[in-house]
């Protein structure tokens, strides 16, 4: 009887062939890829080669000389195409005249479909963090089974007689050897078992990359939409404020004025009470808030919202329960009530948001205050009629006056990068927060009962 000869054991000339395909798989699973890859910008170096700090400088050739003018003509073409684009938006703009509610209704549109995109762009960028985690765990899991591969490659060369497909750098062609080999290998369990497995972990290497790929490009037109939408609300934005500024002269020293109050000021209760009683504009608004804040017909209605010429609210504050949505896009991360770390309790609650994201008014309003205040970093304040008051604080800039009148899911601020409200950054949030609280006759109360519970139940304008 002869003795059975192990299935991986090969002359020396084998061993050779192993090393060289551990090179190459070395290779396969060295090279970044997905977001290692799209963060540096960077292209796999091939060994033997200089890399672009060394090599010597050479004569572009008429090949790189054609690139360049490619890339210099596309360039001026996205030019011509942005200041087209910027003149439509003038003349939009200026199609709308003198029509305040055509204004608002463009504003509180455009700044839904920016709060729309970054709900997107949000979740898209969530199911990739899950995906690069996938392809990260799959190329770990290779690498440690390094051997095993080569053994399978090994295999296959014997079986086959000849050399197997060169794996190169793509996982497409490691999974295509991988398919040969269970055909070939048919006749040996053992092999086929582990080139199974092997093949199963390549293809869904394949996929995810596959689905990382589809899932930048609509994160990346995603972003686009987002730019050029945040460029139609700026300057929609800023024709606002022009008229509103026209129609209040002396809004400029109304502001300054305000600061300086602010500024003598320690609680949030007496610069309500201040602002009100001491500040023209807020004044007005106060008491206009007093005499028309609470509709005569105090019960929902929906068509109310509809109209965006209109200078009082649709609806009276204490009737909306249920029906508000949050200022910005974000998650609670302080409720109302709960600890706040100095032996207090949170008068409001506090909404972790994206970066630069838009905030906008949860109800029609009167502004008594926007501006910075104390450890509140930019603060907003809304005379909602009815004794109710909203506060909203930690944006990075705010879009709007004292005794403007803003309307449900009108954009009013912009939030920064990092967190401006004092309380919030001794907790552990890394990005931006939003604090909210609603007020009843000066005393501060829970929201919670104000908010939707769904997204079709929520106020819009």
């Amino acid at each position: 009887m002869f003795a059975a000869r192990p299935l991986f054991r090969s002359p020396v000339p084998v061993r050779r062939g192993r090393a060289r395909h551990a090179s190459l798989i070395a290779l396969l699973i060295a090279l970044p890829t997905g977001p290692a890859m799209a963060q540096t910008g960077l292209r796999p170096s091939i060994p033997g080669t200089a890399s672009p700090a060394t090599a010597s400088p050479t004569p572009a050739t008429p090949e790189q000389l054609k690139q360049r003018e490619q890339e210099l003509e596309a360039a001026r073409a996205a030019q011509k195409a942005a200041a087209e684009a910027q003149e439509r938006l003038k003349a939009d703009i200026a199609a709308l005249g003198e029509d305040r509610g055509k204004l608002n209704q463009q504003l509180i549109d455009v700044a839904a479909q920016v709060r729309g995109v970054e709900i997107r762009v949000g979740e898209a960028e969530t199911r990739l963090r899950g995906l690069d985690g996938r392809e990260q765990d799959l190329r770990n899991s290779l690498e440690a089974r390094r051997t095993e591969i080569i053994e399978v490659l090994a295999a296959l060369q014997r079986a086959g007689r000849r050399t197997p497909p060169a794996l190169l750098v793509r996982p497409e062609d490691a999974l295509q050897s991988l398919r040969t080999a269970m055909l070939l290998g048919s006749v040996i369990p053992e092999m086929r078992v582990r080139a199974e497995k092997l093949s199963t972990d390549l293809g869904e290497l394949v996929a995810i990359r596959r689905t990382i790929a589809s899932e930048r490009d609509k994160v990346a037109a995603d972003r686009d939409r987002l730019r050029t939408d945040q460029t139609r609300l700026a300057a929609l934005v800023e024709e606002r404020q022009r008229k509103q500024a026209s129609a209040e002269k002396d809004m400029e020293a109304e502001s300054l004025r305000a600061t300086a109050l602010a500024q003598q000021i320690d609680s949030l209760q007496s610069l309500i009470t201040t602002m009100e009683l001491d500040l023209k504009s807020a004044a007005k608004a106060a008491s206009t808030a007093s005499l028309q804040g609470v509709p005569v017909n105090a019960k929902p209605d929906a068509n109310a919202l509809r109209n965006p010429a209109r200078k009082t609210p649709a609806i009276a504050f204490a009737s909306t329960k249920g029906m508000l949505t949050y200022p910005v896009n974000g998650s609670k991360i302080r409720e109302f009530g709960a600890p706040d770390g100095a032996g207090g309790s949170d008068k409001g609650i506090s909404l972790a948001a994206r970066p630069g994201a838009q905030v906008t008014t949860p109800c029609d309003g009167w502004v008594v205050y926007a501006g910075p205040f104390r450890s509140y970093g930019q603060l907003l304040i809304l005379n909602a009629g009815g004794g109710y008051h909203v506060l909203i604080a930690g944006m990075e800039r705010i879009s709007v006056n004292i005794g403007q009148f803003v309307q449900t899911g009108e954009p009013v601020a912009t939030m920064g990068i990092t967190s401006q409200v004092a309380s919030i950054l001794a907790t552990t949030a890394s990005q931006p927060v939003l604090y909210v609280e609603f007020r009843k006759d000066g005393t501060p109360i829970d929201p919670g009962p104000w908010w939707a519970a769904n997204e079709g139940e929520k106020v819009r304008g």
